[in-house]
């Protein structure tokens, strides 16, 4: 664990006031925990999802046995409509909190509620992660940072080893990368695999759709929340296009992901391909008993290169223990630690060094045949160019645009499904 910040540049009046706080046992003083061995801090933690920071809170306070961690975990959205919930009362925010990225530009336009990360202390480790995960965890001047980062989502093509055999494919991971090196040869790979299967090639409109988008520059809104839409040579009209162009090539199934018909589908093999993030090899270890040694992973064309997913530390501003939270932030997501939430929890890395690590190269994984995933998705990670601002709209004007191409799939004009989702868009944004 990295050493504690010094108390040395604090002033007289500052260490007075820590000695008489500490004396008379009060926890709401701040300071460093190691400065003062008996000072009692309890942090409270909140995080979502499938994680095991529990279980390394409990290390750290074995290591530092002032320090108290009371951690709770609950869904992806209940967690996140909590805390926005506490921090816009005053009251009731926890000291450290996760964020999604994708919510992440929702709690940056309540920066001053949180404690700005660069006065803690976190230029000191900021060359140990991925530049990009990094900078989206500032705001737009770069000179406050919201959260450290964990784990993130860079995304691969999944594929069916016995479906690419049928339709005459290549099966090595390297060799696939190199036979769908660009949109064009992705697409016709798909209709290679429907003419002799006649099963789709990508599972649904919306992961047709999400291969430009999720490495597009630009997404729905600009930083000062305008709609960008309708704008001439925008991303997301280029993403639509294409997911209606594979969709007239009949390669685009409807399996909607995380529906009981797309679950059953990955287990026996009714679709050929996902272009999905890292964390979806974990499910799918869980989930597709029936699938085992039947999908590889294979870097996907540049212009796909994206995150999907992944998450941030941040300390709300409520805390009394600013400095305690941040220690026990940077050692959370330390290359050493990453390297374990990884082989525990399938998290991936956002701390370049964990991808030389031994234990990482040699991950080998039993559902992907043998095959170490990992090191396609450290690659596919380096790839990404840069972080897509989101904004707070993003979801709702998000689910326009799947509508449209729902509809779309059932028949409907591709271009009228654009226009009606687009006046959508800008009806929500207006409100």
């Amino acid at each position: 664990m990295k050493s504690k910040k010094k108390w040395l540049g604090l002033g007289l009046a500052s260490m007075l006031a820590f000695s008489l706080a500490a004396c008379s046992g009060d926890e709401g003083s701040n300071g460093d925990s190691n400065s003062s061995g008996d000072e009692q801090v309890t942090l409270n933690f909140w995080a979502f999802g499938a994680t095991n920071y529990e279980e390394l809170a409990k290390e750290y306070e074995a290591e530092n046995p002032n320090i108290k961690i009371k951690f709770r975990a609950a869904e992806t959205a209940e967690h996140h409509d909590a805390l926005f919930t506490a921090l816009s009362a005053g009251s009731g925010a926890p000291d450290i909190a996760a964020l999604e990225v994708d919510q992440l530009d929702r709690f940056k336009e309540a920066q001053d509620r949180f404690e700005n990360l660069y006065d803690l202390g976190a230029k000191d480790v900021q060359d140990q992660y991925l530049d990009w995960k990094w900078n989206a965890g500032e705001n737009q001047a770069g000179d406050f940072l919201i959260g450290l980062p964990t784990d993130i989502g860079p995304k691969g093509l999944y594929y069916r080893v016995d479906i690419f055999e049928e339709a005459g494919l290549p099966t090595d991971p390297e060799e696939v990368a190199s036979l769908i090196n660009s949109p064009e040869a992705f697409k016709e790979a798909g209709v290679k695999v429907k003419e002799a299967t006649g099963k789709p090639f990508v599972d649904s409109m919306e992961m047709a759709y999400r291969a430009y988008l999720d490495a597009a520059v630009e997404s729905y809104l600009n930083p000062d929340g305008e709609l960008i839409l309708d704008e001439e040579g925008n991303s997301v009209k280029k993403a639509y296009d294409y997911a209606v162009e594979l969709n007239e090539a009949g390669i685009v199934g409807k399996f909607d992901m995380w529906t009981p018909e797309w679950a059953n589908a990955v287990n026996t093999g009714e679709f050929a391909a996902e272009l999905g993030a890292g964390w979806l090899k974990g499910w799918m270890e869980g989930n597709a008993p029936d699938a085992v040694g039947k999908w590889r992973v294979a870097t996907l064309p540049t212009e796909f290169a994206a995150n999907w997913g992944g998450s941030y530390i941040s300390i709300p501003s409520e805390t009394e223990h600013a400095q305690e939270a941040y220690d026990f932030v940077e050692w959370l997501v330390s290359p050493e630690n990453q390297l374990e939430s990884f082989q525990s929890k399938g998290l991936f890395p956002s701390a370049t060094s964990v991808y030389d690590m031994d234990e990482f190269k040699s991950n080998e994984d039993e559902f992907f045949g043998g095959q170490v995933t990992a090191s396609v998705f450290a690659q596919a990670a380096q790839d990404i160019e840069g972080a897509v601002y989101k904004g707070v709209k993003y979801f709702p004007v998000h689910q326009e645009v799947l509508n449209a191409l729902r509809n779309v799939q059932e028949g409907a004009d591709p271009e009228a499904e654009w226009d009606a989702a687009v006046k959508r868009a800008q009806d929500l944004v207006n409100r």
